[in-house]
């Protein structure tokens, strides 16, 4: 049995893509916090435990870090001869105001990993271009299934402000262009935002303008799991309204339901899945409202896309397996024998 610690310990896509015939090793986080910082980022931990597994294989979760203290680990992990698998699923941090300090992440830990693992060919591309290395393309599983008795208002449109975290689109801009294409096309639009963002200091005129009726505002806490998927399954369309990123659960969480995508052209979003509708956005050229107005139009008259085929997902689930088992037993086989 291979042993694999992997950072974080647990997540709902770890969870989907983790062989079974592999040993999870520990220790899990605190009261289940898959955010709480991994012990297996700490140089001392890890070399004082190398001898316990076979495989680190990171995925997310190292924000904390320095780039300096990155390359420290990661010198660590060569000494240490356990062997380092990576999963980039972000190449712009969404939680970042600039991409320098994540782009000094991914040359230390790229540098050093045994094998590089992304979501999208086009995020492989990147990749090659701009960090020399190849990758292994994993598609994203599916990671919802769809609730009984929820029903879909025809031409609603979604757009989730959720705590206004740092890749938002300017929400004003984002929303007026929401709104206007789902009025044309017959809809109309509602925003989310959670209750822990004040409003009025963050986003003075948004409140006035659901006033007006000019959209719907909803305030409330985070969903858990079944609240996310019933609200994704009540509405047509949902619009990412990102600044920068590069993929995205919430939208494969969509396609699982059969809520269609509108999208920014940053990113690989589009990769993803073959019915997202992208508008003009990224980090130089910045938001086309045109464009992303045409797209909501284009979005909701378009008929719903289909479900994901449960049976689909379910062997794309058991590939994905395959593949990764495949990955760790090749890496470990190598640091035995070397």
């Amino acid at each position: 049995m291979i042993r694999v610690a992997t950072v974080p310990y647990a997540h709902p896509y770890l969870d989907a893509v983790l062989p079974t015939e592999v040993v999870r090793v520990g220790p899990p986080p605190p009261d289940g916090d898959p955010w709480a910082p991994s012990p297996w980022l700490d140089p001392a931990y890890l070399a004082a435990h190398a001898d316990e597994v076979d495989v680190v294989h990171l995925h997310f979760g190292f924000d904390g870090l320095t780039p300096d203290e990155m390359l420290a680990w990661t010198e660590t992990v060569r000494r240490s001869r356990v062997a380092l698998v990576v999963t980039v699923h972000d190449l712009r941090n969404p939680h970042h105001s600039t991409r320098e300090r994540h782009d000094r992440h991914l040359a230390a830990l790229l540098g050093a990993a045994e094998v590089v693992l992304t979501l999208t060919e086009g995020a492989a591309d990147e990749i090659a271009e701009r960090f020399q290395r190849s990758c292994i393309v994993v598609a994203h599983p599916g990671l919802v299934t769809p609730l009984r008795d929820v029903g879909r208002e025809p031409r609603l449109v979604g757009v989730h402000l959720k705590s206004l975290r740092t890749n938002l689109l300017d929400p004003l801009d984002v929303v007026r262009a929401a709104a206007s294409g789902a009025v044309s096309g017959g809809g109309r639009l509602r925003v989310d935002v959670h209750d822990d963002v004040d409003l009025e200091a963050r986003v003075p005129g948004l409140v006035a303008g659901a006033e007006r009726g000019e959209y719907e505002l909803a305030v409330h806490g985070r969903y858990d799991d079944d609240q996310l998927t019933a609200y994704l399954q009540s509405i047509a369309v949902s619009v990412l309204p990102h600044r920068f990123g590069t993929h995205s659960g919430w939208l494969e969480a969509c396609r699982d339901v059969g809520t269609r995508v509108v999208a920014p052209t940053c990113g690989h979003y589009a990769d993803q899945w073959s019915d997202v509708v992208t508008y003009g956005n990224d980090e130089v050229r910045g938001l086309d409202t045109a464009s992303l107005t045409g797209a909501v139009l284009v979005a909701v008259t378009r008929p719903w896309p289909p479900r994901a085929d449960p049976a689909w997902r379910a062997e794309q689930r058991a590939q994905l397996r395959r593949v990764h088992a495949h990955v760790y037993s090749r890496v470990a086989a190598d640091r035995t024998s070397s």
